[in-house]
């Protein structure tokens, strides 16, 4: 995910400060990894720098001054091409999981990867029930449910790979050994 981007975005929908920034994509993204405030106000700074956001002044709300910042055209310009950008689908696997699943493989008996591949299928298993728990709880927001969505079809990729992986891990021991 791109940081600076994903401010543009929601800069797009009128001035805000670091503090608003902060709780609108914790809000809009839910199940995003949080941002830290001192990414969100050293992300705007480098937006600033780069002329993509301009100080639109500073507002109170009750609190401490804060610096509003807004969206400048070439800020617009790179939030849009970005968003024209299709993202590439990932060249690699790159998932631990994979990788922990080789290396059981290579390192202990097929017994042991087997224990390994149930007990993570177990905890795949845990985790898809508790986020459709949250997209089908009465009251769900959207932006919870779309989240919910998009993490439930990568864990169900998950469970029908560790589930034919179960089915193979005999065979792939037995050639890994040979």
């Amino acid at each position: 995910m791109s940081t600076q981007h994903v401010l543009l975005g929601l800069l797009a929908g009128g001035p805000r400060h670091g503090y608003e920034l902060k709780r609108a994509h914790d809000e809009r993204l839910p199940r995003a990894r949080p941002l830290a405030f001192g990414q969100v106000y050293a992300t705007l700074a480098r937006l600033h720098r780069d002329g993509l956001v301009a100080p639109a002044g500073p507002t109170r709300d009750g609190g401490p001054d804060r610096t509003a910042y807004t969206l400048t055209d070439d800020g617009r310009a790179a939030l849009d091409a970005w968003l024209a950008t299709v993202e590439p689908p990932m060249p690699y696997v790159a998932s631990t999981l994979f990788a922990k699943v080789v290396v059981a493989l290579l390192v202990a008996d097929a017994d042991q990867a087997r224990a390994y591949l149930i007990a993570q299928r177990r905890a795949h298993t845990a985790r898809l029930r508790e986020l459709t728990a949250v997209k089908t709880a009465p009251g769900a927001h959207l932006d919870e449910v779309v989240a919910a969505d998009f993490a439930i079809a990568h864990l169900d990729a998950d469970l029908r790979w560790l589930h034919t992986t179960l089915d193979r891990v005999a065979d792939w021991h037995r050639e890994v050994h040979s």
